[in-house]
């Protein structure tokens, strides 16, 4: 692959999403930047996820809203009772009203930031070595 060359077609990137067509970028870069992919990678480490932050802003809210309903006004308390309905429905249904919002503001998933974490362990040779382990693992299997 030259220099200019990019990973991926067009014609996958217009029906990937945004996440993916970012991700795809990043790879592209580290692609022709080898030298900056540990740093990526310690990066991504710290990367908050759409649910981490999800449940760190329910926390954050049930907990103001107990203080203050416990303090001020009882009327406080549904904000800590809202926050937990969110989390709940977020837990049970596997999506939140606030996912769009925390997608507009650049949260990923796990599972994309770990896509991308993979894609440049590879570019930087992490997996070199685990090219024959699946004809290996064949072959203790049927022996």
């Amino acid at each position: 692959m030259t220099t200019n060359e990019q990973i991926g077609d067009p014609i996958s990137l217009e029906a990937s999403n945004e996440s993916d067509i970012q991700t795809l970028k990043s790879i592209n870069h580290y692609y022709q930047n080898r030298g900056a992919i540990d740093q990526r990678l310690m990066d991504l480490e710290e990367e908050w996820d759409i649910e981490r932050m999800l449940e760190f802003n329910a926390a954050a809210w049930a907990m103001i809203g107990v203080t203050f309903g416990l303090t001020r006004s009882r009327l406080w308390l549904l904000l800590a009772l809202g926050a937990g309905a969110l989390l709940a429905g977020q837990a049970l249904q596997g999506n939140s009203p606030a996912v769009p919002l925390l997608r507009k503001l650049g949260f990923r998933t796990k599972t994309e930031i770990d896509k991308e974490k993979y894609a440049l362990k590879a570019l930087r040779g992490d997996f070199k070595y685990l090219l024959d382990v699946p004809n290996v693992v064949w072959k203790a299997v049927n022996e």
